[in-house]
């Protein structure tokens, strides 16, 4: 190869180390109804968002957040999705089940008891205010 080839190739080479890398969409869905459909709605919007994403070539990262009535969707004893949410995590979706400490606290003290989580789930001292926190943070948010 001539010298014109060797920098042409050193030239491309650089920059296309220096492109900036695809940033990853932070996405944050709120889940505060207690409703069947709008627990499978926030996982459909959640996967749909995945697939989306990938076929862009991009990376996704959500967190699905939980709290009032909403939290019976992380409950192992109340969740009508349970079984998608487990067979979501098999899969390693990119989805943070996110559960508010205030609402556990709430139904501990009506309930005399702590309310059983799934294994999926992953507290954060206030739903809300986690959520106001990932859009401070760049995230976007949906409500299914």
């Amino acid at each position: 190869m001539h010298k014109g080839g060797t920098r042409l190739g050193l030239a491309l080479a650089a920059a296309v180390w220096a492109m900036p890398a695809l940033a990853t969409e932070n996405i944050a869905i709120q889940v505060n109804s207690s409703d069947p459909q709008v627990m499978n709605m926030a996982l459909n919007n959640a996967l749909n968002l995945i697939e989306y994403y990938k076929e862009q070539g991009e990376e996704v990262n959500i967190e699905l957040v939980t709290y009032g009535p909403g939290l019976n969707m992380l409950r192992s004893d109340t969740s009508p999705v349970k079984a998608r949410i487990e067979d979501i995590a098999m899969t390693e979706q990119p989805i943070h089940f996110r559960a508010c400490a205030n609402t556990i606290a709430g139904m501990t003290k009506k309930q005399g008891v702590a309310p059983p989580m799934l294994e999926e789930a992953e507290v954060v001292p206030s739903g809300a205010a986690y959520l106001v926190e990932l859009q401070k943070q760049g995230y976007s948010y949906i409500k299914p």
